[in-house]
């Protein structure tokens, strides 16, 4: 029961410690996710930390299996586990989730550095069916439809013509002054 009790003071820590984190996820009360970098990092990574009944007294499960972490090489993860579980075997015995996610953060770079920053682009798998000059171009060559809205501002933006007023233009407003610029050097 004891280790029951630290669990839920744990719990409790985590969750005012890290209430609106958005690297923070807890996924249950014994299993939480923290991701190390910002989205878009190509040096990111996501650590999930879980607790087996007889946690702290016991070490905690850790893994880098999400999704999240597809890019990384899996010599890399394993890298990072193994420093983890030298931290895990440093604070066995006492509450560490929050130690090993702050040790994770501090030393982002040292676990990265053999990781190859990869520049993927996303890959299409597009099939086009039918002939450039087939159906496909017709259906582009239809005319954009306007809605009521969008027609009254083009009428309010028109004269009774139908013609833009003078100067709506940049192109025209620079011409105009250009000129107006020089009669008064005269």
């Amino acid at each position: 029961m004891a280790a029951n009790e630290d669990q839920e003071m744990e719990l409790e820590a985590l969750r005012s410690i890290y209430e609106g984190d958005g690297c923070f996820r807890e996924l249950s009360p014994v299993s939480f996710q923290y991701r190390i970098g910002e989205n878009g990092d190509p040096k990111a990574f996501l650590i999930e930390v879980s607790w087996p009944e007889t946690y702290p007294q016991t070490a905690p499960i850790l893994s880098m299996d999400a999704f999240f972490n597809n890019t990384i090489s899996s010599a890399v993860k394993q890298s990072i586990l193994d420093k983890l579980m030298v931290e895990v075997e440093a604070n066995l015995g006492t509450a560490m989730t929050y130690t090993l996610f702050e040790y994770a953060k501090d030393n982002k770079e040292l676990f990265m550095e053999n990781q190859p920053v990869n520049t993927v682009t996303s890959v299409s798998n597009s099939i086009v069916i039918g002939t450039p000059d087939g159906p496909a171009s017709k259906k582009k060559d239809k005319k954009e439809q306007l809605s009521k809205t969008q027609k009254r501002k083009l009428a309010d933006k028109t004269d009774h013509k139908g013609e833009l007023p003078r100067g709506w233009n940049w192109v025209d407003v620079i011409k105009h002054l250009s000129k107006t610029g020089s009669k008064d050097d005269e």
